[in-house]
């Protein structure tokens, strides 16, 4: 196992460019794919192109708040306790990988975006905590947990198929979550992952020479953003500096923030988005920080990671625009159809949305894309609507180890490039693709 991240590390590291690079390159290959595949002119895959270009525009300020409420309220002097002494029970690398990985898995089932950045912050603060620990193999462990999530509580494909109004209803009615979350293949393959994707990263750690610990700059800076964010206040007791240093008023917005999520809960039930985990971030990072002076300056230090979000996710847009438009995304999915049968049509269904997420690395995107062909494919062989579904859902978190988008905000928190951990994550792409195939397949 380690020889083989070993291999595949280093053909990242040689062949991988940056995650926007690679984004342009995408767009590119999918552009001349859609001339030469599809009947489109060169015309029409630019009207495509620009047509999606700015769709993920409300999804990319999500994730940047993701981004920016996790870390700030990370921050915070209790967080920050908490985080070192759950760190503390680890005392050996090892230790400390296998509570990285449950931890974030666990984390990412519960809810992807609470996951995706307190996994990452988790890894950061054990790689601090642990000598000798391999920070960029930790923060691998981080994002590897994230394979958990499409069969979670909040994965987008099974809670899209439960709600009433998706592009699917008519086709397959409404999928409830009793046949997608809540069944026998599901747990196995969320229970598989969480014991099996632990012992393989123990397995994959390296050791020795091959340690790169943390980079004493990324401490430096950790410790220079605490500072700021613990400012001393102005002696001047103005109204403007009593108002910015008013635990008053964070009191308030937080009391306001926590009455609107309890309201959501009661109303919708248990149906935690995006958006509310976002503003349970922001209130509970207010709270803790005490004044909006000090939480401000919190969100100030951790907005400069939010650039590769902001800059990239406009052209996956793009990219998911011409592979929808075009026609591109049913004809592979048709490929993969075609040589199905009633046992292997999931599995098939799985590849498919494994190959598409590689241009359109989002869940609800896919629903979108592949949706019309699975579904209906599915109805037509006698397959479960909801193993179908769920076989879309799998493919895309299963192709999350070998596509970088997703990796954007943990590797923005830990200071790394996308070269620094997908050798790892491609060498788990091949383990975990076992334990999905086995879960549709034999459950």
């Amino acid at each position: 196992m380690k020889a083989l991240s070993n291999f595949f590390t280093a053909l990242v590291q040689r062949f991988l460019p940056d995650p926007f690079v690679f984004a342009l390159i995408l767009t590119i290959i999918l552009f001349l794919s859609g001339v030469i595949f599809t009947h489109h002119s060169p015309i029409d895959m630019v009207e495509f192109w620009g047509s999606g270009f700015w769709n993920l525009l409300a999804f990319a300020m999500q994730m940047s708040l993701v981004l920016v409420t996790g870390h700030a309220l990370a921050s915070s002097p209790l967080i920050k306790k908490w985080m070192v002494k759950l760190a503390g029970v680890a005392k050996t690398p090892v230790q400390g990988v296998i509570l990285v990985v449950v931890g974030s898995g666990i984390a990412c089932f519960i809810n992807w975006g609470f996951g995706l950045i307190v996994g990452a912050l988790f890894a950061k603060e054990v790689a601090k905590r642990i000598p000798g620990s391999d920070y960029r193999f930790l923060i691998a462990c981080a994002y590897i947990g994230f394979l958990t999530w499409h069969g979670g509580l909040s994965g987008s494909v099974p809670l899209v198929a439960a709600t009433p109004g998706n592009p699917m209803e008519k086709t397959a009615g409404l999928i409830p979550l009793t046949h997608t979350i809540f069944t026998s293949y599901n747990l196995f393959i969320t229970l598989a992952l969480l014991i099996v994707l632990p012992v393989m990263a123990k397995m994959m750690m390296p050791t020795g020479k091959d340690v790169i610990g943390i980079n004493p700059k990324l401490l430096a800076e950790d410790e220079v953003s605490a500072a700021t964010a613990t400012a001393p206040v102005e002696t001047k007791k103005t109204f403007a500096v009593s108002m910015e240093n008013s635990r008053l008023l964070s009191l308030v917005i937080s009391v306001l923030g926590y009455s609107y999520i309890v309201y959501y809960i009661v109303q919708n039930g248990f149906k935690i988005d995006i958006n509310t985990v976002n503003l349970l971030f922001f209130t509970t990072g207010l709270l803790l920080h005490g004044t909006p002076l000090s939480y401000m300056n919190a969100v100030a230090n951790a907005a400069k990671g939010t650039a590769g979000i902001l800059i990239q996710f406009p052209f996956y847009a793009g990219i998911q625009g011409m592979m929808e438009l075009s026609g591109l995304g049913g004809m592979i999915t048709n490929a993969f159809i075609s040589i199905s049968n009633p046992s292997t049509f999931p599995f098939f269904a799985f590849l498919s949305s494994g190959f598409v997420n590689f241009f359109v690395p989002s869940g609800g995107g896919h629903w979108v894309v592949q949706g019309p062909f699975i579904m209906p494919a599915a109805k037509e062989l006698g397959v479960d609507s909801g193993i179908a579904a769920m076989a879309i859902a799998y493919g895309e978190a299963w192709m999350n180890m070998a596509q970088p988008f997703w990796a954007l905000p943990a590797l923005a928190i830990a200071g790394l490039g996308a070269r620094d951990i997908m050798g790892y994550c491609v060498t788990t792409l091949l383990v975990s693709g076992v334990i999905f195939a086995v879960g549709l397949s034999f459950f």
